[in-house]
């Protein structure tokens, strides 16, 4: 499971790099600043927290738990990236109502992966 989520981290990466591309290039005449400044955010986002998911699946200590926060980071990335790429792109502002909740994901990842470390003796 760990090398399939490996796999959907890169694939995530490599959408983040396209979407960028696609907002620096597509949508800079048709975008208001507001809107490019989100669209830049849900790039961002989603490159460094896929890129966790992949460092975590490294991980070979605590199989399961390891599973489930490169999941957990890659989730929290659907829906934090996701929301705002639709809300931009259909003009659809209630989806930022969806937004917050990877942000809560990704925080509840960033502490679960601090406390992995701590366990594992990785400091």
């Amino acid at each position: 499971m760990k090398d399939k989520l490996a796999v959907a981290a890169c694939i995530s990466m490599a959408l983040a790099v396209g979407c960028g591309a696609f907002g620096a290039h597509a949508l800079q005449d048709t975008l208001s600043e507001k809107d490019l400044a989100i669209w830049h955010t849900a790039v961002l986002y989603q490159m460094v927290h896929s890129l966790a998911a992949l460092i975590v699946t490294t991980f070979e200590r605590d199989g399961r738990k390891t599973t489930r926060l490169a999941a957990l980071f890659l989730l929290s990335t659907t829906v934090f990236s996701g929301s705002l790429y639709l809300l931009v792109l259909l003009n659809q502002r209630w989806m930022g109502a969806i937004t917050p909740l990877g942000g809560t994901g990704f925080i509840i990842s960033w502490l679960l992966f601090a406390r992995l470390l701590m366990r594992t003796n990785r400091l």
